[in-house]
């Protein structure tokens, strides 16, 4: 499948045109530290109390809605889930909260900072850490690319909305190359199997399980995965402001909270259960790799302080801003803190990261 004509290298702010999001003239005219409708925090108390009898939610949480029922949990939901949307890309995500269709999702950190680059409200209201890198860098069948130092001149697949943008700004940073040395191709995470496989694109990071099996079925052909040390630190539930604001939902929110975190920890602990579940049946691996994919991973923290988890977030802020795709923003406010640690309270303390 080629790439259309707006799947092009990347200029300044052109990830408006791959989101649908305002003009450039638009954000261009934005004061240089961005004020919008995210930086205002919720009113009132985080509510207490069960939410009312009728409340319901769109989740966009594919994992939690794979892992309630097998973990025990699905009768400890207090509130009623309308529909849980299988999308998971943060511009897909953001284009869902604008349309009122989801109310709570799971992202990584970049996308709510793109919803607060458009004007779109909302807020981080769990988050889980990790310090270990969670994409690789595939590159196309018959490529010569050896390390990230090889990048040099090379198209490399940049998603600006999602986690994987971020990931290729800083490999390249700590690869001692600027984002001119390279093509930035945009495209939606999405179109990265299918620019690889053309040769549109000479590499662009991959996470599992897409990686295991783009490599099975190139790596015969030359395809192969170059690791960084770039880890995407955040992953994060996060809702529309008008969600947050209502009372009703702001609880169910919070009940849902625990029980994402808990549904984690239950899959770190039942290996067999959820690799057969959601690595086989679901996303179509073998028992085989769905073992080795979870071998490669650590045990989920989550921090009972986001402290490090707001400078992170800055930093990656920071470093979108300096290559001109976001404005400058100030990300404290993405983040209510109304539900700091409750996500952390909910799990064993071996899983909470106190420091």
């Amino acid at each position: 499948m080629p790439l259309n004509e707006t799947h092009r290298a990347v200029g300044r702010r052109s990830f408006l045109a791959l989101t649908g999001a305002a003009s450039i003239g638009a954000l261009a005219a934005c004061s240089p530290r961005a004020e919008t409708v995210a930086s205002a925090e919720p009113a009132g108390r985080l509510p207490s109390g069960a939410p009312p009898p009728g409340t319901k939610l769109s989740i966009a949480v594919r994992t939690t809605q794979l892992q309630l029922g097998p973990a025990g949990l699905e009768d400890e939901l207090p509130f009623t889930v309308s529909d849980w949307p299988n999308l998971n890309a943060g511009p897909d995500i953001i284009q869902g909260f604008r349309a009122h269709s989801i109310d709570l999702a799971v992202n990584a950190g970049i996308p709510p900072i793109q919803a607060q680059a458009i004007g779109v409200g909302a807020k981080i209201v769990a988050v889980q850490a990790r310090d270990s890198p969670s994409y690789v860098f595939a590159t196309a069948p018959g490529s010569d690319i050896r390390s990230a130092a090889d990048f040099r001149g090379r198209k490399i697949g940049f998603s600006q909305g999602q986690a994987q943008g971020v990931v290729v700004l800083r490999a390249l940073k700590r690869a001692g190359l600027a984002n001119k040395d390279v093509e930035l191709i945009g495209l939606p995470s999405t179109q990265f199997l299918t620019a690889l496989q053309s040769g549109q694109v000479d590499v662009a990071p991959l996470g599992e399980p897409t990686l295991t099996k783009y490599l099975t079925q190139y790596g015969k052909d030359g395809a192969r995965g170059i690791k960084t040390d770039v880890a995407d630190l955040l992953t994060v539930l996060w809702a529309p402001d008008e969600v947050l604001k209502d009372k009703a939902k702001a609880a169910a929110v919070r009940s849902f909270v625990p029980l994402w975190a808990r549904g984690v920890a239950w899959a770190w602990e039942n290996t067999d259960a959820w690799i057969d579940t959601y690595y086989v049946k679901d996303q179509g691996v073998t028992r085989e790799d769905g073992r080795r994919i979870v071998a490669s991973l650590r045990r989920p923290r989550f921090p009972v302080s986001w402290d490090k988890a707001v400078a992170w977030e800055q930093e990656s802020a920071d470093l979108m801003a300096e290559g001109g795709f976001v404005p400058e923003q100030d990300v404290a406010g993405l983040f209510d803190r109304r539900f700091e640690g409750l996500a952390a309270k909910a799990v064993p303390a071996r899983y909470r990261e106190t420091s």
